[in-house]
């Protein structure tokens, strides 16, 4: 009899805690109050023709928006961001873009002042590497924003995701949301806007990758499992990659209109605009998903310093053991660089 009655207590307890949190998010965050933000894109002077024509196809007309804040979902965060996409894909539901906060707190669970990460989470619908790494750096004393790309989440159809050329459509969408979630972070509260850094993870940081070439609006810049040259990791990659590329011929895209659409998105063509000193790419030596050869032409395009280059002895996969690590020494970077910043002031 004890324990069943233990297990009830349990779950009791926690129910009152997840509600309690609700509540706490609702008080501190109230949805009626829209904040407003006002997109920071700054594309600035670009010599290449074909950057220039890279930049044209993914870039929007900055503008003002509204950002949000709800109760977040029992364990996915504390508190659940919205604000409008600004490239609309045509689907209302869609086009609201979500972002789960993991709120940074002290001792006693109030929220406190902090440094914020987006976290551009994995192809899995499930998006569990994305949150495992934000409740990480909640942890860790950061406010994690895991971003739900394109009908992923909250952002989910209750048909398939888009077929064939409609694929280009989420991706340049994914891009500009992830940058666009830099300017909303940043109008909330709690959040010390002077160093704002990204995230991403395999699919997350190949959007992360491209994302940082647009600008410099992100202050850091970390990159797990991506890489260069998209068109031969999804022709040649292994589970992951095969997948999409599976996707992709049901949905009757050639192999020419492959190429054509990973040429639009490719990180490669932007990889000279990153800022070398303030970027990060952790790779696997044994990733079958996005192979070496890829994150290496990756590394080289950002003029990455082999100290900025992180070999972990893994494959795509197992690469997870080290995430510990990862974090740990993206944190002590970002600590680093704000450091610098706040001499600089």
């Amino acid at each position: 009899m004890l324990r069943p009655l233990w297990n009830r207590g349990l779950v009791s307890a926690c129910s009152w805690l997840l509600l309690t949190l609700a509540a706490t998010a609702a008080d501190l965050f109230p949805p009626a109050v829209p904040l407003t933000a006002r997109d920071t894109l700054h594309v600035g002077e670009e010599p290449s023709a074909d950057a220039r024509e890279c930049l044209e196809g993914l870039c929007w007309s900055p503008a003002e928006f509204e950002v949000r804040c709800e109760a977040g979902r029992p364990d996915r965060g504390d508190v659940l961001v919205r604000f409008p996409s600004s490239v609309p894909s045509g689907v209302a539901s869609n086009d609201l873009v979500a972002m789960e906060w993991y709120v940074a707190r002290d001792e006693d669970r109030q929220p406190v002042p902090a440094r914020p990460v987006v976290v551009v989470h994995e192809s899995g619908s499930q998006m569990t590497v994305g949150r495992i790494i934000a409740r990480d750096l909640r942890q860790r004393g950061l406010h994690a924003f895991l971003i739900h790309l394109p009908y992923y989440g909250e952002r989910r159809q209750p048909e398939r995701r888009p077929q064939g050329e409609r694929i280009l459509t989420v991706l340049r969408q994914a891009i500009a949301d992830v940058r666009r979630a830099r300017d909303a972070v940043a109008v909330l509260p709690f959040v010390d806007a002077r160093h704002v850094a990204l995230q991403g993870t395999s699919l997350g940081g190949m959007v992360a990758a491209t994302t940082a070439g647009l600008d410099h609006g992100y202050d850091s810049v970390f990159l797990m499992l991506a890489g260069g040259d998209l068109a031969s990791v999804i022709e040649h990659g292994q589970r992951d990659a095969a997948r999409f590329r599976e996707e992709l011929e049901h949905g009757g895209v050639t192999t020419e209109q492959l190429r054509d659409i990973a040429r639009r998105i490719e990180p490669l063509r932007l990889a000279h605009r990153v800022d070398p000193a303030r970027t990060w790419l952790y790779t696997a030596t044994y990733d079958q998903v996005v192979p070496q050869r890829n994150s290496s032409l990756l590394a080289e395009g950002m003029r990455l310093d082999p100290s900025h280059r992180v070999s972990l002895a893994a494959d795509h996969y197992t690469g997870i053991v080290f995430l510990p690590f990862v974090l740990q020494h993206m944190v002590r970077q970002i600590d680093a660089l704000a450091a610098e910043t706040s001499t600089g002031d």
